[in-house]
């Protein structure tokens, strides 16, 4: 876990929800242009700013008693609370707040997957806490085995789990030591049999040096010590476009694919203070547009979703997120003032607007 939560790099979310319902021709996809975004109705729920409300947050460390350590900012320390208090408005239209009893009840009996590294857990975290706060009477049980964690509310029948996976693709150890296979997707087998998936990855693919868990990156038959990582993630995620294409069917299923969002470590790149990390930021940018505009990795996804042959809508929280340089634990995350972590996010927090427009786009037609 530690070195989840210490680590600096950029990460993406990659997100496939699969539900059966008959909503799912209703939702219009824009992909393939760097400029769009997911359209729903005449709704564009991903272009705004974020604005102060006093009504925020929804839950915190005694509503929800499981918030982990390395993301409750409050309860190790954080002096500032205006992190908490704002909330993302879209340009023109308004956007739904979220409503845990209703997903409660829309989606009642069915089993959530998330799959990812740490960004994963963030989200998951954050939505185990939305959900719990909505149904507090409610009982639940946490389990962990291995690398799936499972949160489940009787009541509702629903669970909502997390497979620690960084990559998608296979990372397997072999006796030349430990390679990451960009066209072997074996561990999918275990993703079947859910009714949504919500997928993670980019965060794992920019580490070098004792972070980097492979010694080797296996490209067809060829073996490389290395290679160019915005190339490895195209094909590791063209890897997984075809087992979305193999594996869902687009009749009954909806697919999203959620955007990317870099980490917030150097200060120039906010306009702002000349600080080099996000140690003392306490405010979100007031644009609707980030400085330094979309991170390389954004195009390496919206080519890999062009070409994909099962309706994948793109949920591009990349700008929401860039604007929020307060919203990393910093010195009140995992490590202290040792780890300064300006990768994740605190709880409560930017994942919960990643729910939130999650649900908005599931609910509305």
């Amino acid at each position: 876990m530690k070195h989840w939560i210490k680590s600096f790099c950029s990460f993406a979310f990659v997100v496939l929800l699969v539900s059966c319902h008959s909503k799912t021709e209703q939702l219009s996809m824009l992909i393939g242009h760097e400029d769009h975004y997911l359209q729903t109705g005449s709704c564009d729920f991903f272009r705004g700013r974020w604005v102060h409300d006093d009504s925020y947050p929804s839950y915190n460390s005694t509503s929800c008693p499981f918030i982990m350590k390395e993301f409750d900012c409050q309860k190790n320390g954080r002096p500032d609370t205006d992190y908490l208090k704002y909330r993302w408005k879209t340009r023109r239209c308004k956007l739904p707040r979220f409503n845990g009893l209703d997903f409660l009840r829309r989606f009642k009996g069915k089993r959530i997957l998330f799959v990812g590294e740490s960004l994963s857990l963030n989200q998951w975290k954050s939505l185990t806490c939305m959900l719990h706060v909505s149904v507090p009477q409610t009982n639940y049980t946490l389990e962990r085995k291995g690398a799936l964690s499972t949160f489940t509310l009787q009541e509702y029948r629903i669970s909502v789990v997390l497979s620690r996976n960084g990559f998608l693709v296979d990372l397997v150890k072999e006796k030349m030591g430990a390679v990451l296979k960009l066209d072997s997707i074996n561990n999918g087998n275990a993703w079947r049999g859910y009714d949504m998936l919500i997928f993670n990855t980019w965060h794992w693919w920019l580490h070098t040096g004792r972070k980097q868990p492979w010694d080797y990156i296996q490209q067809g038959d060829r073996i490389h010590k290395d290679m160019d990582r915005l190339v490895a993630f195209k094909e590791g995620l063209t890897t997984w476009s075809k087992w979305v294409d193999s594996n869902v069917d687009p009749k009954i299923t909806k697919v999203f694919f959620q955007g990317i969002s870099p980490t917030h470590f150097v200060g120039k790149d906010w306009n702002s203070s000349k600080s080099t990390t996000c140690h003392e930021e306490t405010k979100p940018l007031r644009s609707s547009t980030y400085p330094k505009g979309s991170p390389p990795a954004v195009a390496v996804v919206k080519s890999v979703l062009k070409k994909i042959s099962t309706h994948v809508t793109l949920l591009d929280v990349t700008t929401l997120s860039q604007l929020r340089k307060d919203g990393h634990p910093s010195i009140y995350g995992f490590g202290g003032k040792r780890g300064n972590d300006c990768s994740h996010w605190c709880l409560p927090g930017v994942p919960d607007t990643w729910n939130q427009l999650l649900y908005a786009t599931l609910i509305t037609p």
